[in-house]
Formats: structure tokens, C-alpha cells, sequence
């Protein structure tokens, strides 16, 4: 019995010097915390995408308050917590223009023809490290093997009739699928961008033709339709300034292979 007690005690003594130890290394290296990160931390969206640049929303509320990144700098966030943000920071509030993942392809099964059998890694980024631009007959197009799909951290995108989608309502403006896509057939709108063109082909138009019919040919009808100047051709592909597009539908009417759409649910 004696020895149990012993040990008893032994233990009972350790373990009260140890949190001694403890408690008194923790206030001699105790780092105080800047509530304003807290705090900024709180109205971020708090989905560690990375999608700004920094390891996470821990990083990046730091980074904010220490004046090394903008007060807007999470992706996607609401203007009312990007305000919350700016009213802890003293600051004012930037005037964020949110912005939504656009497809710049048509090239559905139906509209082009597959050149070729891809065996490999079922990765878009994969498929053209291999040496092939895509197995889908426009060199231009979506491949559709869904990197974008795995980059989107909210689920927005989809793989429908062979190319990407997007679902607006669940996109939140972060660009990592845009960043993923080795082709850049995904690009960033603002959410008022009202007509946009779904092609990427810069051929000229008997050569799109011979690979998708749903390509820009780049005849110029949409130019000329437009009595806004919002529409141009740049290297054969129809361009729509969203600045001085007006909406008024005629180029999207006009467009013979239907390249001209209007977006956002309009």
C-alpha cells in the first residue's frame, strides 16, 4: 500500500509542475491577437478556397487588417460584409462589381465532331500536357473533361452535352475555374454583363465552320447591327464592349450560327 501511494503522489506532483510549466510558458509567450481580425474573419465567406491569393480566410483577414490586401479581397463576398470589413478597418467601402464564371463555348456534341478517342488521365489540363490541343474537332473548344468542375469550390459548374456549364445563381466570382481551364474558354463577366459571345475561335470562318456550327464565323453582322458600337471583331471573333451594350437584342437575332447570347438570365 505504501508504494502505491508513493507513485500517487509522485504522479500527482509531476503533473502539477508540468501545469505550472504550462501555464507559465503560456503568458511568457502569449501573442496577442488583433480582435479586428476576428472580427474581419467573420465576414468573410469562410470556404478556404484560396481563391484570393492567400492559404485561407485566416490568412487572408490578417492580411487585410495589416493593410496588405484590399478590404474586397475574398472573392464572391457580399457588399454588405465587404462594408462590415471597411466600418472595422476605418475604411471605405469599395464599391465591388460581383462577377460570374461565362463559357466561351458552344461546342455541344451536337454542334462539332469528336477528331479523336483521348485515353488518359480524365483531366482537361492532363489532355493537353499529352501533346493534343483537345480530341474534339475545334482545337479552340471546351474539352470537357471537367478540371474547371473539381476547381469550383461552391459546386456551380457542371459537364452538360460535353462542355462545361455554369450555374450563375451558385457561382460566386472566385476565377478558380477560370485559372483551371488550360484552354481560358472560361472567363469572368460582371454580373451586368448583359449579350456575350460563346465561341473562342479565332479562325477564320470557313474553317470554323468545318469544325463546329455553333462557332463565330466572324462575318461582322453583329457589328453592323449594332448602333451602339458595343460590338466588334478582334482576330475574326466577335467581342461585345458590356460598357455600351444596351441590350437591344439585334445582334443576337441577327447572328447567323447563334455565337451571340444573352446571359445572366436575361
Amino acid at each position: 500500500m505504501p508504494d502505491i501511494l508513493i507513485a500517487t503522489l509522485v504522479v500527482g506532483v509531476v503533473g502539477l509542475v508540468l501545469g505550472l510549466a504550462l501555464v507559465t510558458a503560456s503568458k511568457k509567450f502569449y501573442v496577442e491577437t488583433d480582435e479586428r481580425v476576428t472580427k474581419v474573419r467573420e465576414c468573410l465567406r469562410g470556404a478556404n478556397c484560396g481563391a484570393c491569393g492567400y492559404a485561407g480566410c485566416d490568412a487572408v483577414a490578417e492580411a487585410i487588417v495589416k493593410g496588405e490586401a484590399r478590404v474586397d479581397a475574398c472573392p464572391g463576398n457580399s457588399s454588405e460584409n465587404i462594408a462590415k470589413i471597411a466600418a472595422v478597418l476605418g475604411k471605405e467601402a469599395i464599391d465591388q462589381d460581383p462577377q460570374v464564371a461565362y463559357v466561351r463555348c458552344a461546342g455541344t456534341c451536337e454542334a462539332t465532331k469528336a477528331k479523336g478517342a483521348y485515353v488518359g488521365l480524365q483531366d482537361c489540363r492532363a489532355a493537353v500536357l499529352s501533346g493534343g490541343l483537345g480530341f474534339m474537332s475545334c482545337d479552340y473548344g471546351c474539352i470537357g473533361l471537367g478540371s474547371c468542375v473539381k476547381a469550383c469550390p461552391e459546386g456551380a459548374i457542371s459537364l452538360e452535352n460535353g462542355i462545361a456549364h455554369v450555374n450563375s445563381a451558385k457561382c460566386i466570382g472566385c476565377g478558380l475555374c477560370a485559372k483551371a481551364c488550360p484552354k481560358h474558354v472560361i472567363e469572368m463577366h460582371d454580373r451586368v454583363t448583359k449579350v456575350a459571345v460563346s465561341c473562342s475561335n479565332h479562325d477564320r470562318g470557313p474553317a470554323v465552320k468545318k469544325v463546329c456550327v455553333a462557332g463565330c464565323i466572324g462575318c461582322g453582322i453583329c457589328v453592323k447591327q449594332c448602333e451602339h458600337g458595343a460590338v466588334t471583331l478582334e482576330n475574326n471573333l466577335a467581342t461585345v464592349d458590356p460598357e455600351k451594350c444596351v441590350a437591344c437584342g439585334k445582334c443576337v437575332e441577327k447572328c447567323p450560327t447563334k455565337a451571340i447570347h444573352f446571359v445572366q438570365g436575361k
